[in-house]
């Protein structure tokens, strides 16, 4: 098995998918307003022809891409962009003001890369004893997942009345189509297209991609000096790592538990690390003014938040946040059923999948570095390119999932 899964993550096919899905995701994570789950999500659709270990592999390095590209913009516009950068903002643009943005970004760059492989190796290592010890679970223990995900969508948004009520709204919505237990259909108000329920991916392409483009016609523009930087200074010393060694670990291992966590994300990942690292700091006054610790927290932690998430997507069936949940749905698209049995019934596929995060993460860091010099320009695109562009997509998708109209309302009403 093992010749089989490397002889697949090396071939020139899965090297130029990996590279090509890693170069996505930095390219729409550079640009504010647009995020990983929204590229996911309308890229699915132009998945289905592609064997379903390629797809997902795709999926998941435009996942690795789209995490640390907004780094970028963040550093050299204060424009984080994608809510996982936000933190790095308050220290990477003024750092990078005061004459080093190289040096900011190196630190940035350096943070992601590690916090990944920290995340990788927790992956590699716990995936298959939480699958196999999921084996144990009933109905119960399944219940209290969920209520502890529901508990922390309640606990992490600034109303805990707002998060129980949108986490309700969820499951009222889950409820229309074919009853499990009992086969009858129920809130489908005599309509033959509701029988399955609404579809995934409509509904995420209407939530987090047509949503995106509404918040982003309501906001003005925002000018702010672009910072140019020069190829240099975008290493970490040894003296740096043996300064930041400890900070990118425990910031890892926090964005890793995290990202386990259903329902939180990147973002939450993100602050908690800067947060914890600003205590433990000895220099806290700096933290938003320029602190290299902070650039370093936010970063490794928000990465690290990508493998933390996978362990219970291919363990359990259990997303671990946005980007996770389309991933399950482009899983079972693509024939792969998520959950304890996957580990045993396809080993190959976890492994492969596995791997091409490893490899993806290697490649955000060259590509990163390559390319970092005109990323921030990106930003520059003005929305009346983008948002024709991305409203196009959105249609395509929703429509080529099922090749009716009603997936696409489903959509517009869920981006509403």
């Amino acid at each position: 098995m093992i010749s089989e899964v490397l002889h697949y993550l090396f071939s020139p096919h899965t090297l130029l998918l990996l590279a090509l899905g890693t170069w996505l995701g930095i390219v729409i994570g550079a640009i504010p307003g647009l995020t990983g789950a929204m590229l996911i999500a309308l890229s699915l659709p132009l998945t289905f022809s592609m064997d379903g270990t390629d797809a997902l592999s795709l999926l998941i390095a435009m996942y690795v891409g789209s995490v640390s590209g907004g780094l970028i913009t963040a550093t050299l516009l204060k424009m984080p962009g994608t809510p996982s950068s936000i933190m790095t903002t308050l220290d990477g643009y003024p750092l990078a003001a005061k004459g080093s943005p190289g040096r900011a970004l190196g630190l940035g760059i350096s943070a992601s890369g590690m916090g990944g492989l920290i995340s990788w190796i927790f992956l590699a290592t716990l995936a298959a004893p939480v699958a196999k010890f999921a084996h144990h679970l009933g109905p119960f223990d399944f219940f209290a997942l969920i209520m502890m995900a529901m508990a922390l969508i309640a606990l992490v948004g600034e109303s805990m009345l707002m998060g129980l009520l949108s986490g309700f709204m969820g499951i009222l919505f889950s409820m229309p189509g074919f009853s499990p237990s009992s086969g009858e259909a129920r809130l489908t108000f005599g309509y033959a297209e509701m029988n399955d329920g609404f579809k995934l991916l409509p509904l995420m392409i209407g939530l987090y991609a047509i949503g995106e483009v509404v918040i982003m016609l309501r906001k003005t523009e925002q000018e702010v000096e672009e910072i140019k930087v020069k190829p240099t200074g975008l290493w970490m010393s040894l003296s740096d790592w043996k300064k930041y060694g400890f900070n990118i670990f425990r910031s890892s291992l926090l964005g890793t538990w995290i990202g386990a966590l259903p329902g939180i994300g990147a973002n939450v990942g993100s602050v908690t690390a800067y947060t914890l690292a600003k205590k433990a700091s000895k220099e806290p006054e700096q933290f938003g003014h320029g602190s290299e610790e902070g650039i370093v927290a936010s970063e490794s932690a928000n990465n690290a938040t990508v493998g933390g998430a996978l362990i219970p997507l291919l363990a359990m069936g259990i997303p671990g946040s946005v980007v996770d949940a389309i991933l399950l749905g482009g899983m079972v698209i693509h024939g792969l059923q998520p959950g304890p049995l996957l580990m045993t019934s396809q080993p190959e596929a976890v492994w492969s999948l596995t791997g091409a995060m490893l490899i993806s993460n290697f490649m955000m860091i060259g590509l990163m570095v390559l390319s970092v010099g005109w990323l921030s320009k990106l930003a520059k695109i003005p929305k009346t390119f983008l948002v024709p562009a991305i409203l196009v997509f959105c249609i395509i998708g929703s429509y080529g999932l099922s090749n009716r109209m009603f997936d696409v309302w489903v959509m517009i009403a869920f981006g509403l």
